[in-house]
């Protein structure tokens, strides 16, 4: 008789208990965001938004105030969130927190999902051309094989 190893991805639990999602202020993760949470609702899960902060050290070098933008992106987001969540009250719980990570966003959501212990990340399909060629952060993530991903168009 074989000895059977709990697999090292289970929890023992049905379903995701953490879902990251990526949001940057756009209309894709937006909406990334919005499906996340009903996901979340369903399973009863955490969801952690996490908005990665880049890191432009071109525009820092020229006296641009990077930090202060990126800053004021985090405060709306939370903001629309926090909107949402008081409308739904009531109707819908959702448990949430928000993260900001500094870096580029493929990096930034990987460090998020494994610091988050994430058994799901939800993302934004891009909008950008270039995208299609070079590859989205949501094609890495997908190819990195770590977690299962949605893309949500």
């Amino acid at each position: 008789m074989t000895e059977q190893h709990p697999s090292p991805f289970e929890r023992g639990t049905d379903g995701p208990k953490v879902i990251v999602v990526g949001v940057d202020g756009s209309d894709t993760s937006m909406r990334a965001a919005a499906y996340a949470a009903g996901l979340a609702r369903r399973q009863r899960a955490l969801l952690a938004v996490v908005y990665v902060q880049p890191v432009m050290t071109a525009g820092a070098a020229l006296g641009a105030p990077v930090a202060e933008a990126t800053d004021e992106i985090a405060q709306e987001i939370v903001a629309q969130i926090r909107e949402a969540t008081d409308r739904s009250r009531g109707i819908f719980d959702i448990r949430w927190e928000f993260h900001t990570f500094h870096g580029d966003p493929y990096n930034g959501l990987v460090k998020a999902a494994d610091q988050l212990k994430a058994d799901a990340v939800v993302v934004g399909a891009s909008e950008q051309a270039g995208h299609r060629i070079v590859g989205s952060v949501a094609v890495r993530l997908v190819k990195a094989g770590r977690w299962p991903v949605t893309v949500v168009p």
